[in-house]
């Protein structure tokens, strides 16, 4: 099974340094459905990647997940109340928002600390989970409702993971240079995207 070493990669360009990228990310997943671990294995693959391309894909300083409120396991779970006064118990199952306000909350990423919590339809994060579309941004300062987590970045690519045609995470990658971003990486990430709604128990 694939462990550290998958972090070394081979090759100058996204089209030789992406299929490994893919090829990693199955062999850790194999056998894992757990998004928490998955997603922790990915972010730093996708961190390591970004780093051995040339510039300006080198300048990537944030790359991970937001993911869907009600998908974390502890707000998920079934919470108990306490007895009433007849000795009688009530079981309930509560998320963290409804379906008319849902929230992505922090997932496992690599760089500085981050916004915890991302309404749907708010900056690049929530447009691209409401609209279930990659969102591809060269200049972060000219997209209308930026969240700027991190001052230093210029640029930031978005892409959704859909399962049964909700989007239940969103990979999201930022850059220090304007235009970070293209259609090479927007077709690789969709890839991986597609894998991991496939790969994890969601």
């Amino acid at each position: 099974m694939p462990h550290a070493d998958s972090s070394y990669f081979f090759g100058s360009t996204k089209a030789e340094v992406f299929p490994q990228v893919l090829d990693q990310a199955k062999g850790l997943v194999a056998g894992q459905r757990n998004w928490v671990s998955n997603l922790a294995n990915v972010s730093s693959l996708l961190w390591h990647a970004y780093a051995t391309l040339p510039s300006p894909s080198s300048s990537v300083n944030w790359a991970g997940f937001y993911i869907r409120d009600d998908k974390f396991p502890t707000l998920a779970s079934p919470v108990q109340s306490p007895p009433l006064l007849g000795g009688q118990v009530t079981i309930s199952t509560t998320y963290a928002s409804m379906d008319e306000e849902q929230t992505l909350l922090l997932g496992p990423f690599h760089g500085k600390p981050a916004c915890q919590l991302i309404k749907f339809g708010k900056g690049v994060c929530g447009t691209a989970a409401a609209r279930q579309e990659t969102v591809v941004v060269p200049d972060v300062m000219k997209f209308p409702g930026h969240i700027a987590c991190d001052a230093e970045s210029r640029s930031e690519i978005v892409v959704p993971i859909i399962v049964n045609g909700q989007t239940v995470a969103i990979i999201d990658i930022d850059c220090t240079e304007p235009s970070g971003f293209d259609d090479e990486d927007k077709k690789y990430l969709e890839e991986l995207a597609e894998m991991l709604a496939e790969s994890c128990d969601w």
